[in-house]
């Protein structure tokens, strides 16, 4: 039996601790094709509606509670939008989040069908604000991850579901030794 020694921490630098996360998500369009995005109040970005999916709990189940917990409101979930190992830092923190992506329409004569917002609902202690953006304005917000801007503003009957890699960060660790992801295209 052969050995190898193990690295020393001057060869390979430690990499910072990556926190990871099931995320679900809800693609909410109105029949005119405007999409349901949110934001904590005072962010710059917003995003599609969700959270994370809780041991035991299916992508459906997590977004039917978050959406029930943030807004008070139930929409109808379709078929699977996305896939998506987004990388990403925040708050100082570097992520890899695994997002499930549905989507959604608005059940008749629910906040979502019968008023254009924007709503107000509740993170925890936080505000958050959602709102309806026409695809055509989705190019111009912060909405992260970033690719959603060309995605959402195509067509919404995508047929069947995207594997997504998105990186935020310009240099990936994988990109360091040389692996490239494919990136998908919505032109």
């Amino acid at each position: 039996m052969t050995t190898t020694p193990a690295a020393s921490p001057a060869t390979h630098p430690a990499q910072p601790a990556i926190r990871t996360r099931q995320r679900a998500a809800a693609v909410v369009r109105r029949a005119d094709g405007q999409v349901l995005l949110h934001r904590l109040k005072g962010d710059t970005f917003w995003a599609l509606p969700g959270g994370a999916i809780e041991p035991g709990e299916s992508a459906s189940e997590a977004i039917a509670r978050e959406l029930h917990e943030e807004l008070d409101t139930a929409v109808a979930l379709g078929n699977l939008a996305f896939v998506v190992e987004n990388f990403f830092r925040h708050a100082d923190d570097s992520y890899h989040e695994i997002g499930l992506y549905l989507h959604a329409t608005p059940l008749p004569g629910s906040l979502l069908s019968t008023s254009d917002g924007p709503y107000e609902g509740v993170e925890g202690n936080q505000t958050l604000i959602f709102a309806w953006f026409p695809p055509h304005e989705l190019a111009a917000l912060d909405l992260r991850p970033t690719f959603l801007r060309s995605a959402l503003a195509q067509a919404p009957g995508l047929a069947g579901a995207l594997h997504i890699v998105h990186r935020d960060a310009p240099q990936s660790p994988l990109a360091a030794r040389g692996i490239v992801d494919t990136p998908v295209s919505f032109s």
